[in-house]
């Protein structure tokens, strides 16, 4: 297995994600979760796989040095066109992570590394990389797609056949994460090495309501009762993502 990337599927990918209340929640956790954890003075941010460019427009218009690294072609130009559109500067690299050490000459003050590890061959192979582009005193944004949730949403389905064989791949060309994550085994490959701050779950109930309960759902409240529960000690560990603010040790 190789890595993913995503030429052929960018579009998709993003009306996908960003068309609907699940990317607005997404960004609305993520950015809330940053907001608290970041000082007002300008840093210099690292955004690692960053796709479309959201995340990363995002902390250029609040006034920090953004340089975002994507490999797929096709997600930079959009990001390309996105900030230009917006008026705001960013550097773009196009190169995947493995490459970014040999680019790169000095660590950032904020790294991003968002819905990239459950995409990769080997997800924690990244970690070290991740560590030395984090500056001392710097902080990671790590967001990842939680396997625990997965498990729980086909517990939901009555797909225990899946369940038994532990088959939680996504289809080749579909786009479910072809290797979710474990919170307990990530934790601890980055014991030792990084303080997470705070944990808090991306959308931990819109995905399990009903169809027609999500329709009938104002996307602010939706926003307002998910900014709310992110991190609710039992609510919080069903996010279908997972965002973890870590400081370096």
């Amino acid at each position: 297995m190789s890595d993913r990337h995503f030429d052929e599927l960018a579009t998709r990918f993003a009306e996908k994600i960003y068309g609907g209340a699940k990317g607005a929640i997404r960004l609305a956790v993520l950015q809330a979760d940053l907001k608290e954890a970041l000082p007002e003075r300008p840093l210099r941010v690292l955004d690692i796989g960053a796709g479309l460019g959201h995340m990363s427009l995002w902390l250029a218009q609040r006034g920090h040095t953004v340089t975002l690294a994507e490999p797929a072609e096709p997600m930079l130009e959009g990001a390309r066109q996105r900030f230009a559109e917006a008026g705001a500067s960013a550097t773009f690299i196009q190169a995947p992570w493995q490459e970014l050490l040999g680019q790169l000459n000095q660590p950032y003050d904020l790294v991003l590394c968002h819905a990239v590890l459950e995409w990769l061959a080997e997800p924690h192979a990244i970690l070290p990389v991740l560590h030395q582009l984090t500056a001392p005193g710097g902080w990671l944004s790590l967001a990842f797609y939680n396997k625990d949730a997965l498990v729980y949403r086909n517990l939901l389905k009555g797909h225990f056949r899946k369940l038994r064989k532990a088959s939680f791949a996504g289809e080749k060309q579909s786009l479910t994460p072809q290797r979710p994550l474990d919170p307990r085994e990530l934790a601890a490959q980055l014991d030792g090495h990084w303080q997470v701050e705070t944990q808090s779950g991306v959308r931990v109930f819109h995905d399990y309501m009903p169809v027609e309960f999500q329709a009938k759902a104002e996307l602010s409240d939706l926003l307002e009762m998910e900014l709310a529960h992110r991190r609710h000690p039992a609510f919080a560990g069903l996010g279908r993502y997972l965002h973890w603010v870590c400081r370096p040790i």
